[in-house]
């Protein structure tokens, strides 16, 4: 464990969140509540029940509602069979009925499926069969999706709420007139509509809560994890319920009533730990966003006056370019959180210079995590910042740099493999021990760690600085090249807007650089601009990190949670060459 601990201002401490020391605040390592998530968000609705726990479409639910409308919905899950241990998939945007069905499973003591509904059948299919789900909901929007595969699952009951059946009267009227209008269901379809399914819990007459304990499999999240096949990520009620507690020690400026824009989505770590539970655990009050474009998250932040906002990079460097923020007073701003995929060192800067003239007090802060740790587990300390650093692990957390493929420690400002260690680490990956055992490992030192596959080092202060995903890294003629680290540089170039760096096949040096480039408007994407990129790339390259190709794009594709889609470019170009 010596080379997780270091020095702040000469007293030696661990790991476990050194700002708070420093601040002389907030303790190292802090309680955490036993029970299940539910229970979490009961015992702040009892502290606050005429507190607004969330805002959707102009509509407002108080705490004390939202306590109820969950009852009503374990209920009717357990009038339809669900039992204990059951997976239900939920397939939702945020939006009121997908926060019920998540607490309402959560009673209950089954196990919420998170899914993104705008997945392809194939996908959603395959979602389904992997997590053994008993029951889905979804929106009307996406019913075809699911009764096109339906066939093929167990899934036995589906059930289908709608957006306007949360809208108020006048907004559902227009709503009905527009986008409500192009959504048919058939009147035999075989499914429960939410307002049916809600009433059949007037049909459950025996105990519907379950005991469950805080150890116990509440959510299952799907990522990439460390290898890039999509795996299950089985994560517990104390992940999610360490998760909030740490995010808000981390966070001293927090009060019950701040606002967070929910726009992260429900089936991302970040959106439904950070923007959805840390909140309505913490008597907070979330502004649900179901889908949102860059132009409305600009005016949803100056309509609500949010105290806190989140995004990834991709968002952010959007919002610089929206006119509707010209002259925007963002003095209410507590909190404003990047993360999801790096965030270049030059549109940190642009960000900052941003919230700076719209007079923001704060400043853009980091952060980093895997879903296997449900979502970040490091953050930039509010009171200081180290360029390219992205903070100081929460409390609780640690963090160490080993020698890739090893359980070696290196020494500070060496770089290598990260793996973390903490409360929020999951429990498993579903039904696949083998992925399990390579990506859990328990040390001498009595931790688990999570061997998370990214690149980074960490200085003698204890600030972690990310390198770049090991997948991601480019080896070309035997030099490791972080592409990462190249956007940073491109980024800082006054005519580029934003990069993506990619390996392209290279029959000398086995693999060579190609940048796609963003111009910023007006810049003509034509041989001038690319000879004036060069000789600048030249100037703060490494030869063998040059790009041999640029191509500029008008945009970058994405993901989608909103993160540069660089497998996507990387396909693009294999199917170009024929590999």
């Amino acid at each position: 464990m010596d080379k997780i601990r270091r020095k702040w201002n000469d007293k030696p401490i661990s790991a476990k969140t050194p700002w708070a020391d420093h601040l002389g605040e907030v303790p190292l390592t802090i309680p955490y509540f036993e029970g299940t998530m539910y229970e979490m968000v009961e015992q702040v609705a009892e502290k606050y029940p005429d507190y607004v726990a969330f805002d959707f479409m102009g509509r407002a639910t108080t705490y004390k509602r939202l306590v109820e409308e969950i009852h009503k919905c374990a209920r009717s899950l357990r009038t339809i069979g669900v039992r204990a241990g059951d997976r239900v998939t939920i397939a939702m945007p945020n939006c009121p009925q997908a926060i019920f069905m998540l607490y309402g499973v959560n009673l209950i003591g089954a196990v919420a499926n998170m899914i993104h509904p705008l997945s392809a059948e194939k996908e959603i299919e395959e979602y389904l069969n992997m997590s053994h789900s008993v029951t889905a909901i979804t929106l009307d929007q996406f019913y075809s999706k699911f009764e096109n595969i339906r066939a093929n699952t167990g899934v036995v009951n589906i059930i289908i709420a709608s957006v306007k059946d949360e809208l108020t009267k006048s907004l559902k009227a227009g709503y009905m007139l527009t986008e409500g209008r192009k959504i048919k269901i058939p009147s035999d379809a075989p499914v429960i509509l939410w307002k049916d399914f809600i009433k059949l819990g007037r049909f459950c007459f025996y105990n519907y809560k379950v005991r469950m304990h805080a150890k116990d499999p509440a959510v299952i999240l799907y990522s990439g994890g460390t290898t890039g096949t999509t795996k299950g990520i089985v994560l517990t009620n104390m992940n999610f319920n360490a998760l909030s507690a740490q995010v808000v020690n981390a966070n001293p400026m927090f009060r019950p009533g701040d606002k967070m824009l929910a726009a992260m989505p429900l089936f991302h770590g970040f959106g439904l730990g950070v923007c959805i539970h840390t909140m309505l655990t913490q008597g907070g009050r979330c502004i649900l966003v179901p889908r949102f474009t860059a132009e409305s998250y600009a005016k949803l932040i100056t309509k609500y006056k949010c105290n806190f906002i989140a995004g990834v990079p991709t968002l952010y460097e959007a919002l610089l370019r929206i006119k509707s923020m010209d002259g925007a007073n963002l003095s209410f701003l507590k909190g404003v959180f990047s993360g999801g995929d790096s965030l270049s060192i030059e549109l940190k800067k642009k960000l900052d210079r941003f919230l700076y003239d719209h007079q923001s007090a704060v400043m853009v802060r980091e952060g980093y995590g895997t879903t296997e740790t449900v979502t970040a587990c490091c953050l930039t300390p509010p009171h200081m910042f180290k360029e390219g650093s992205i903070g100081l692990p929460f409390s609780d957390t640690f963090i160490k740099i080993v020698k890739p493929g090893t359980d070696e420690e290196l020494p500070y400002g060496e770089e290598g493999e990260i793996l973390l260690a903490g409360p929020t680490v999951m429990k498993e990956y579903m039904d696949n021990p083998e992925e399990t055992a390579q990506t859990l490992r328990a040390h001498d030192d009595g931790l688990t760690w999570v061997y998370t596959g990214d690149l980074g080092l960490m200085d003698s202060e204890g600030f972690i600085f990310f390198k770049g995903r090991a997948k991601r890294m480019i080896i070309s003629s035997g030099y490791n090249i972080y592409p990462a680290q190249l956007e940073n540089i491109i980024d800082a170039h006054e005519k580029v807007q934003m990069s993506c760096v990619i390996g392209v096949p290279d029959t000398y040096r086995m693999h060579a650089v190609k940048a796609f480039i963003m111009l910023k408007p007006g810049v003509p994407a034509d041989d001038v601009t690319r000879e004036e990129l060069m000789k600048y790339c030249k100037k703060h390259l490494a030869k063998y990190e040059l790009p041999r190709e640029i191509e500029f794009r008008d945009e970058l594709p994405k993901t989608l949670v909103g993160k540069v889609a660089y497998r996507e470019l990387e396909e693009e170009e294999l199917a170009k060459r024929g590999k």
